[in-house]
């Protein structure tokens, strides 16, 4: 385990580089100093991207199998690190070890590395006959500018960096400025079994992401976090026509048809809402139910609920943890507030615990209706607005009158009526009796204001590769 006040440094070109200035990172389960993340300068982010530039030339020279073998290491490497990261990651993240936690990510880091390191990018033969023969070529971009978020600090920067570097490109990531450590220590860690150069890593205050989405030398940018900073990498990415991967929030709705078993769906109900503590972006963020029913769905999510250990993340007893930051923290608390002056009826939870740490209770609210800020504005945090619904067509309609669409889930006895609802959803992935799962081999991505791009599997893949068509 790493010293509890490490000063960490940025890697730059296979190398630890200090700073000037540190900045402390905090648990948000008990206030404690985790670390001193360095503090990157324009300087550092040209170093950074000078290095990635550099190994460009012979890392994008490298054959697959070289680049397969090197992805397996990559995934060796999580696996041998495993605890050390994991523990890690609930200090500065706040999630607990266990459950849906941080052992879980750093499982979920190690598989989509393998599962991503297995695929291939083969020649595509477009013709072959007597005019000639056209073959299609996927190339590597070059430097590839990855920013990433706070709730799943090591798997989304393994979704960015795995598929990059197994296409042929080199990398420079800047994590989020509230849980840098994990990210750091993982590229340290990557840099072991890497070529100097390949994986970059440059941490600080979030002025360092304008700095790489205009820079001239990086040739695509994927970020995943809010619509509204998704709109300005955008932006920004436009002035030297960088593509952009964006995987950006959702306020994922779904709707619970009247034939649905109240009990026997309110597991899967609550963890496609509360996992990570609600702060994930393709979470449930908006429950529809049917009238005949909603009473009943109400309080068995009620119950279930009432049995989930919260607390701080190292204790090995609990499954939700902390808001990660005060920013968030207030704005659930603000939603919920408001939610109650508008007549909302809260069933549990719905009052700030006392300190320290940034816990909020599980909380579910009924008797909300869509122009209430509780149901239009996406929570994430442990929130979940349960909407009343008697006629399913407009309860469609509601599901799609926003301007975001990550996911969506539709809940039936009848799987064929269930996938028929959920089919009608505006979103990227839809889901039938469940909600939030994925898979390395399923494209992810967001329709409307949820983004631009899929990532996993072979189309995912490919975003990170431009196309070449050799006539010959």
């Amino acid at each position: 385990m790493q010293d509890v006040m490490e000063r960490y440094g940025l890697i730059i070109g296979g190398e630890k580089v200090p700073t000037s200035e540190h900045m402390e990172i905090r648990d948000p389960g008990n206030g404690e100093v985790v670390g001193e993340c360095p503090v990157a300068t324009r300087q550092d982010v040209d170093r950074a991207v000078d290095a990635a530039s550099k190994a460009f030339k012979s890392w994008s020279r490298t054959s697959d199998e070289e680049r397969k073998a090197a992805v397996g290491r990559i995934a060796d490497t999580i696996h041998a690190n495993m605890e050390e990261l994991a523990e890690l990651l609930t200090r500065e993240q706040g999630k607990p070890l266990n459950g849906m936690g941080s052992r879980f990510e750093l499982h979920g880091a190690e598989a989509w590395a393998r599962y991503t390191g297995s695929l291939d990018l083969p020649v595509e033969v477009l013709s072959d006959d007597e005019t000639g023969r056209v073959e299609l070529h996927r190339k590597p971009l070059g430097v590839v500018g990855s920013i990433t978020p706070w709730n799943f600090p090591v798997l989304i920067a393994i979704w960015h960096i795995v598929p990059a570097i197994r296409t042929g490109n080199t990398v420079v990531i800047k994590p989020s400025p509230y849980t840098p450590l994990s990210t750091i220590r993982l590229v340290e860690l990557l840099n072991e079994v890497l070529p100097p150069g390949v994986l970059n890593v440059v941490a600080g205050h979030n002025d360092l992401g304008q700095m790489m989405t205009e820079h001239p030398n990086i040739q695509k940018i994927v970020f995943t976090g809010s619509c509204g900073t998704g709109k300005k990498v955008m932006q920004a990415a436009s002035g030297t026509l960088k593509r952009v991967t964006l995987e950006l929030g959702g306020n994922d709705a779904g709707i619970v048809l009247a034939d649905s078993n109240p009990k026997e769906i309110a597991e899967k109900l609550f963890w496609g809402a509360f996992i990570n503590n609600g702060q994930t972006c393709a979470a449930l963020k908006r429950l529809y139910v049917a009238d005949e029913i909603y009473d009943e769905v109400c309080g068995a999510l009620v119950d279930y609920a009432k049995n989930v250990p919260v607390g701080h993340g190292l204790d090995e007893n609990n499954v939700l943890g902390p808001i990660q930051n005060k920013m968030q923290y207030d704005k659930v608390v603000d939603l919920v507030e408001d939610a109650k002056r508008n007549g909302a009826r809260v069933l549990c939870g719905g009052e700030a615990a006392g300190g320290p740490g940034y816990f909020y209770p599980v909380t579910i609210v009924a008797d909300v209706t869509d122009g209430m800020r509780i149901v239009d504005e996406e929570q994430f945090g442990p929130v979940l607005p349960v909407i009343r619904y008697g006629d399913v067509e407009d309860a469609i309609a509601r599901a799609n009158a926003l301007d975001v669409g990550l996911g969506g889930s539709a809940w039936s006895s009848d799987p064929a009526k269930g996938k028929e609802v959920a089919g009608r959803l505006e979103c990227g992935t839809a889901w039938v009796n469940g909600h939030g799962g994925i898979k390395p081999f399923a494209p992810f991505g967001g329709v409307k204001g949820s983004g631009i791009g899929v990532e996993f599997g072979q189309l995912g893949l490919e975003e990170y590769t431009t196309v070449q068509v050799v006539h010959h």
